[in-house]
């Protein structure tokens, strides 16, 4: 197995252990069980000090405030449109671009959260148009993570505001699609970037969801059809 796809493999069984042991706490009323589950989660914190050499500590921090019934983390993306351009900001936590978006609050609707996330991250302001897809991260080529992550990916309308960096953001500009920056790609991908474009151009597509997705082949006959 190649590095990668190791620390992948180790993180996902971390994952899935730690996510065991904190719904077993929240459900066990037996004090030898919850015993357990407490081994259980410190456990995945020493597979995770191991695999990213990091300290107790940092890896305690990860899951800290986490109980009740372990869930996925909810993620959104807007993908902007002009023309043949895409709207990315560069996040100052890496000096890579991505589509705006970040975590969904308590209380957001998705739409809303998408909203106010472009909003902040960017200086515009816009209106969802179509949840274009849900992709499972750990099912796409990202890097490598903690946390098991689901991405809702809208495509938005530019309604107006101003390119405005923010405290996450220290760049914001409409870019072509043959000529995309570095990307953060623990955030986007290229390949997702490219089937947004193939949304908007056709917004009769149907969601996109877990591992329905275009091939490379399909990615590329997009780029082709960006430069006309």
């Amino acid at each position: 197995m190649s590095a990668p796809g190791h620390t992948a493999t180790l993180l996902a069984w971390a994952r899935e252990v730690q996510a065991l042991a904190q719904t077993g706490l929240a459900f066990t009323r037996d004090p030898y069980d919850r015993e357990r589950y407490d081994k259980l989660q410190a456990l995945a914190q020493r597979v995770l000090q191991t695999e990213l050499g990091a300290p107790a500590h940092a890896t305690a921090d990860l899951w800290r405030g986490e109980h009740g019934y372990a869930t996925p983390k909810v993620d959104v993306r807007g993908a902007v449109f002009r023309d043949a351009e895409v709207l990315l900001v560069r996040e100052r936590s890496d000096g890579r671009w991505t589509v705006p978006g970040g975590w969904v609050d308590v209380n957001d609707s998705p739409s809303g959260a998408v909203v106010r996330e472009v909003r902040e991250e960017s200086g515009f302001t816009v209106r969802p148009v179509k949840l274009a897809a849900v992709i499972d991260k750990s099912r796409h080529p990202h890097p490598p993570g903690v946390h098991h992550i689901y991405k809702l990916m809208f495509l938005c309308e530019l309604q107006g505001g101003a390119a405005s960096p923010s405290d996450e953001t220290d760049a914001v500009d409409f870019f072509p699609l043959q000529a995309l920056p570095e990307l953060s790609t623990g955030r986007i991908l290229p390949a997702q970037i490219e089937r947004l474009y193939r949304h908007h151009l056709e917004p009769g597509l149907p969601t996109d969801f877990d591992l329905r997705w275009p091939s490379q082949t399909g990615a590329s006959s997009l780029r082709a059809s960006a430069r006309h």
